[in-house]
């Protein structure tokens, strides 16, 4: 089978946005591959191997490739991708001088190509991702291992935001948390958190695609009894009738901690439900932020009553841990 390859070259700082909208526009996969030169060492704290070369995309800039099926009509979708780039500024982002190029290429040029670059990687000091056809020795004792396999949903659990939603998560678990993961993606921050101890996860996700890939993930590491996937816009499965909440058998409001990693515009669209379901005392950790949009999630938070407890940077992402004041009323 043959796809659709749309390719893009943008600003690195507008990543979030350009991913939203070819997911939006159908794309079945999209890849991010940032600019490398001498003055940016690779960040390899943590153990990343990076097996490619230094490229030479523009300094500042990234190359995004999204696949579309071959009954897509493409020549509308880039007249739309062009419009929705050009309006960026309204919303605080620069796609700089972009560019965007239409071809083709057959399935099985990128369907797997791409694994042969993704390796185990220590995301915390405790938690390390480990791709399901890679082989891995731990490194050091109480090293806790999650297996995935990414398929077509968005997140192999590298990118800065979900690393830093993996770091808040290893702080604030205890043992024993009932928490919500919104934009669950591949399922890597549901499976981090069940590693960590927590009790019980539900995991959403609006994309079909991406409930099919973190269900995969969910049981390929042994917790489809105690996570649940289900397909959702954002909070709206937990503001059903009471019937059909029952019918979740997994977590139900309040819950004590509740995890986004996603585009800080929608961040600011339900701050007020993240705080009807959370417990008093409960955690919101929310990551997807650029740092340009910082203030206005921290500003949004306060206003919905949260306390700010912490808040993580990772080059030019943000991740904000707040509290829900103990003295609210359920």
């Amino acid at each position: 089978m043959r796809w659709h390859e749309l390719t893009v070259l943008a600003t690195e700082s507008s990543q979030e946005m350009v991913t939203h909208y070819l997911t939006e526009l159908g794309a079945g996969g999209v890849s991010v591959e940032e600019a490398w030169s001498p003055d940016k060492p690779r960040d390899t704290k943590y153990g990343e191997v990076y097996d490619t070369p230094l490229n030479d995309i523009r300094p500042g800039y990234a190359l995004y490739k999204a696949y579309f099926s071959e009954d897509y009509e493409m020549e509308p979708i880039a007249t739309e991708l062009r419009t929705l780039l050009e309006g960026l500024p309204e919303y605080g982002y620069d796609a700089g001088e972009f560019t965007i190029h239409v071809g083709s290429v057959h399935e099985d040029d990128w369907a797997n190509a791409w694994k042969q670059y993704f390796k185990p990687v220590a995301v915390t000091d405790r938690l390390v991702i480990k791709p399901t056809w890679e082989e891995y020795e731990p490194k050091k004792e109480g090293e806790l291992i999650i297996e995935l396999d990414p398929g077509m949903a968005f997140g192999t659990g590298t990118h800065p935001t979900t690393k830093l939603c993996l770091k808040a998560l290893e702080s604030a678990i205890e043992g024993g948390e009932r928490i919500i993961d919104v934009g669950t993606g591949s399922g890597v921050l549901a499976i981090g958190a069940m590693k960590l101890g927590a009790a019980k996860v539900l995991a959403l996700d609006l994309d079909p695609v991406a409930v099919k890939c973190a269900q995969e993930n969910v049981e390929l590491n042994g917790y489809d009894k105690v996570i649940e996937v289900r397909r959702s816009d954002l909070l709206g499965v937990l503001n059903e009738s009471e019937a059909g909440a029952r019918e979740a058998d997994g977590v139900k409001p309040p819950a004590d901690l509740v995890v986004a990693n996603i585009l800080a515009e929608i961040i600011l669209l339900f701050i007020a439900d993240v705080m009807d379901v959370l417990k008093p005392g409960g955690l919101y950790i929310a990551s997807g932020i650029f740092k340009n949009k910082e203030e206005a999630v921290e500003a949004g938070l306060l206003a919905a009553g949260f306390e700010i407890v912490d808040v993580l940077r990772q080059e030019d992402w943000v991740a904000f841990v707040a509290g829900k004041p103990k003295g609210e009323v359920e």
